[in-house]
């Protein structure tokens, strides 16, 4: 073998690479038990909130030293691996931007009656479809007004310049999309800030392409409510004077010397250095100082002239004016390291503290940190007094502007230009003309965006602010300003709340399904394959490793469909080293020496690995493109799995059996033991001649399974498929799922409602479509009192938030989920689009690496009946009262089947193949009972151990993969019997017969 000192070098590089990244998850996880300790009282209940209060303390403070190289907790949070919702507990929420409130907005809220109907018509629509809420309002709109150009409801003073009575439809229409689209990116710039500054549990925030829908994860999170208050909270923007430090000079000597003199905060002090350089600023912000540069300041050392948009100008725009002043010279301000942030705010939230500072004063921290230079690591935030009013209201909000764009200054450089009504004009004149040469803070959601300097009164509302921009922040700020223009609001339309504990137990079964599918595998190999088992486990160790370490790597979630891709991956990932093996045992049977047929074996046994590999990996990379949700998990661990398995397989264990056998014949090694010596050796079973048999049995089958399907009316269906909402409800004895069920139907009016066992009897999972179209806050609020009040007078309990607190008299709900009616078609499209451009490129694929139709069409032939055989037989469970739900998981099951199978059936094409070089006289009766018969044991082998890790997992891996596990159990016996008895032998039946 070449370059085994390659495969070494990059084994070790690797190796050492998870390691250091591996290495983060066990420094988190002992400040994590730390915070524990810290907040566990005498009776052993943790305070989560002072939990939370002590993470918060050292979020920016080094936990962790590597080789001299420091870590906060934050960056150790940013780059450990995650654990999944499923795993931890938390809160995974989609919220849709609501189109009909922009386009209300732009419309001036016209009342004209056309209108109206057109905009909720098209609501309906979409409501209930994938349509765009656009598109479906024009098509309304022609309806109910004939004739009617779009620009008579939409050329007002609101959009004046942009539309007038003589545009187009389609002009109008364009600048609709556009700011839709704007509106859809302002709110998310909004939430990203907002779930930024959560707290520290690794919030993951994502707009869903080509849709108006945000998608947020909170891990950990355990105030439900107070996050959807958060996320739905109208953007308040606010326009401030700033004061500067000078101003306020005295107030923060007082609270510095207060600080000082206090000895418990002697090493929290601020401490205001005035005529300060930019480099003397930033060595004081090591120690918690406030950094103040002067006035007087040389222009090359003042700090404030360096830092972000809080350099910027405000100038009039009216006539063509160029601005009246150029960039600040000289400025104020308070610079901290972000590190020392946290300590800043316990101080202010003294009483004490509070107490001294006045009631026109209150303090606002930059949304962003700024760095010195582009050469400095150190990020600094800055902290802005500004002034207020005895009734706390700014001088100006944001609903008087009408709009803000991101534009060019007359030197090209990019800038903002912002315009407000009357009244905000009228407001804007009084406010720039007594702040000149003092700054305005444009504040969101209580956090300064920019605070440019005036340079004059505006006394027509149209300005631009300039300064040191980039494109991206001009229109970031853009965006900001516009928060307060056109209204927005979001819906949560897929909610799901996990709790702890729940979380907890799925860790356990995760890790009991890994250690236990290991061990399984681990037994299996060495009594297989004696000492060659010991090299295919430690392949197998490796490959566990590799991919926990690239997970941490990528910064990747490790979630329970994850965990279910890692045992599945361990049971896939031996089949490489059996079909090696097998590949060596023939050679040696053949009379090659122990090296020819190591040689040989790798050679031969390359090319079925790659084509069964490609496939499986083909089919994880459509479940991570198409799939949604938990499915992307597993997709991202099912082909990390594979690309790792390859490699230790292929390469690893061949770099060891070589070193192992470098002394030929007199080397120990071995492939075979007393179990497997003569296991399945020349046997003569004729498969092609029993596929009649075989097509009858499946056929029969698979009617039996529409006999029961059409019976009970369908499978049973997942709330990810049919919306609605579904609640996991945890007792601490035993309840019975029917009775609960006739009597919760009167609590949710009669609606559909179904009542399951969850993982145990005294665990329940209740899915309504109670106000299914109803998606609002106050529709979440009454469904879920319906369902305590509901369970309370049914058992009598009493309804408890904590989980630990469950007994004889409180149950709780310990996980829910919400998905809206519009999520859930796109789930189903998604889903059915998974499965058939899977099957299509598997059949590509085939068809190219073996260059014949025919072998194209029995794969797909094999696919499809293992397809509808799992779905008979789900049918068939069903009708005998063993429920499994179709949701994602369920099919992501269904796609790792169709890459399980086939790669079972490309492993005996390749050997039919094979078989049709080296026998080309032979019939092809012959050939093909050939190929069946000399790849049995290494199918029998694979099917084996994978199928044990799955009866493992199906066993161990808790209620939420019960389906999946159940469909791959099925999904593995169907499909080792379609590779043998119905893939192959289409292939015979329409290939043309040799004579």
């Amino acid at each position: 073998m070449k370059n085994k000192g390659g495969i070494i070098l990059l084994t070790v590089v690797v190796s050492l690479l998870c390691i250091y990244y591996l290495s983060f998850t066990f420094v988190s996880k002992g400040v994590q038990s730390k915070a524990d300790q810290y907040a566990t009282d005498a009776s052993g209940t943790i305070d989560f909130t002072k939990k939370q209060q002590y993470l918060d303390s050292i979020w920016n403070e080094p936990v962790y030293n590597f080789l001299g190289i420091e870590f906060t907790y934050k960056e150790i949070k940013e780059t450990e691996l995650n654990l999944g919702l499923d795993l931890q507990g938390g809160m995974h929420v989609t919220l849709e931007v609501s189109p009909i409130e922009i386009v209300k907005g732009l419309s001036g809220d016209s009342k004209d009656p056309a209108f109206i109907t057109s905009l909720n018509e098209a609501r309906q629509v979409t409501l209930t479809s994938q349509a765009s809420f656009v598109p479906e309002f024009y098509a309304a709109y022609q309806r109910n007004a004939p004739g009617q150009k779009l620009s008579y409801i939409f050329a007002n003073a609101a959009n004046r310049g942009r539309i007038s009575l003589q545009s187009t439809d389609e002009e109008v229409l364009e600048i609709i999309n556009f700011e839709v689209e704007n509106a859809i990116d302002r709110s998310f710039q909004i939430l990203r800030t907002r779930i930024d500054r959560f707290g520290t549990s690794q919030p993951n925030i994502q707009r869903l392409p080509g849709t108006g829908r945000i998608q947020i994860e909170l891990p950990g999170v355990d105030n439900p409510e107070r996050v959807r208050k958060l996320l739905q909270g109208v953007a308040q923007l606010e326009f401030w004077e700033v004061n500067e430090v000078n101003d306020i000079f005295n107030t923060l000597s007082a609270i510095n010397q207060l600080v000082v003199d206090d000895e418990k905060a002697k090493n929290a002090e601020i401490t205001v250095y005035p005529d300060s350089s930019a480099s003397e600023a930033a060595t004081a912000s090591n120690d918690l100082a406030g950094l103040l540069s002067d006035s007087t300041a040389d222009d090359s050392t003042d700090l404030a002239a360096q830092l972000e948009s809080d350099t910027s100008d405000i100038s009039s725009l009216s006539s063509g004016q160029s601005p009246l002043f150029s960039l600040m010279k000289g400025g104020y301000g308070l610079m901290y390291d972000v590190k020392d942030t946290a300590k800043i705010n316990r101080i202010f939230e003294r009483k004490d503290v509070q107490g001294m500072i006045p009631s026109t004063m209150k303090f606002l921290w930059a949304v962003k940190p700024t760095k010195i230079d582009e050469f400095s690591t150190e990020e600094l935030l800055e902290l802005y007094a500004v002034k207020t009013s005895r009734g706390g209201r700014a001088p100006l909000t944001g609903e008087v502007i009408t709009d803000a764009r991101q534009d060019l200054d007359q030197s090209a450089r990019p800038a903002v230009s912002m315009q407000m009504n009357a009244t905000g004009a009228k407001a804007w004149r009084k406010l720039t003309s007594e702040n000149i040469n003092r700054r305005i803070a444009i504040v969101l959601d209580n956090y300064v965006y920019s605070a440019p300097m005036v340079q004059g009164e505006i006394p027509n509302g149209s300005s631009s602010i300039t300064g040191t921009f980039t494109l991206e922040e001009a229109k970031d700020l853009a965006n900001v300003l516009k928060a307060g223009t056109l209204p927005a609001p979001t819906t949560i339309v897929e909610d799901v709340v996990i709790g702890p504990t729940l979380g907890k137990e799925a860790q356990q079964q995760g890790i009991i399904s890994i250690v236990a599918g290991l061990a399984i595998v681990i037994i299996f190999m060495v009594a297989y394959y004696a000492k060659g088992g010991f090299i295919a486990n430690l392949a197998l160790a490796f490959n566990v490793f590799f991919i926990l370490g690239i997970l941490a790597q990528l910064s990747a979630s490790l979630t329970l469909p994850g965990i279910a891709g890692i045992v599945l991956t361990i049971g896939m990932a031996i089949d490489a080293n059996v079909l090696i093996f097998e590949r060596i045992r023939e050679e040696l049977r053949g009379g090659a020496s122990i090296k020819q047929a190591i040689s040989g074996g790798y050679e031969k046994a390359y090319s079925s690995i790659i084509d069964s590999n490609a496939t499986t990996f083909l089919t994880g990379l459509i479940l991570y493109t198409l799939g949604q949700g938990p499915v992307k998990g597993f997709a991202i661990t099912l082909m990390i799995g594979i690309v790792c398995s390859f490699f230790s397989a292929v390469f690893i264990t061949r770099v060891i059996v070589e070193w192992w056998s470098k002394k030929g014949e007199e080397s120990k090694i071995s492939f075979d033991s007393a179990l497997s010596k003569n296991f399945l050796q020349d046997t003569k079973i004729d498969f092609i001649g029993k596929r009649r048999l075989a097509y009858i049995f499946s056929g029969s089958f698979i009617v039996l399974g529409i006999v029961a399907f059409i019976i009970k009316g369908g499978l049973s269906m997942g709330v990810d498929f049919t919306g609605g909402r579904s609640y996991i409800v945890s007792f601490a004895s035993p309840q019975t799922p029917s009775e609960m069920k006739v009597k919760l139907s009167d609590s949710f009016d009669g609606q559909s409602t179904e009542v399951k066992w969850y993982g145990g009897d005294n665990v329940l999972k209740i899915t309504t479509s109670f106000l299914i179209n109803n998606e609002s806050d106050e529709a979440d609020l009454q469904v879920r009192e319906a369902l305590i009040s509901g369970v309370s007078s049914i058992t009598g309990l009493q309804y408890t938030e904590d989980d630990s607190k469950v007994d004889d008299t409180h149950f709780t709900i310990s996980s829910s989920s919400k998905v809206g009616a519009t999520i859930a078609d796109d789930i189903k499209a998604s889903s059915t689009e998974s499965v058939i451009f899977a099957l299509i490129t598997i059949f590509l694929y085939i068809l190219i690496r073996f260059r014949k139709w025919q072998f194209g069409l029995g794969a797909l032939v094999a696919l499809f009946h293992d397809v509808l055989f799992v779905l008979a037989a789900l049918a068939i469970a069903n009708l005998f009262g063993v429920s499994f739900e179709v949701d994602q998981v369920f099919i992501a099951a269904m796609l790792t089947l169709i890459g399980y199978s086939i790669n079972d059936t490309v492993v005996v094409f390749d050997r039919v193949r094979e078989n049709m070089q080296l026998r080309p006289s032979s019939d092809n009766k012959t050939v093909f009972n050939l190929a069946l018969n000399e790849t049995i044991s290494r199918t029998t082998i694979t099917s084996a151990t994978t199928l044990f890790v799955v009866l493992i997992l199906f066993l161990f891996g808790g209620a939420v993969l019960k389906g999946f596990s159940f469909t791959l159990l099925i999904g593995i016996l169907i499909g080792t019997y379609s590779s043998l008895f119905i893939a192959t032998p289409v292939v015979l039946d329409f290939e043309k017969k040799k004579k």
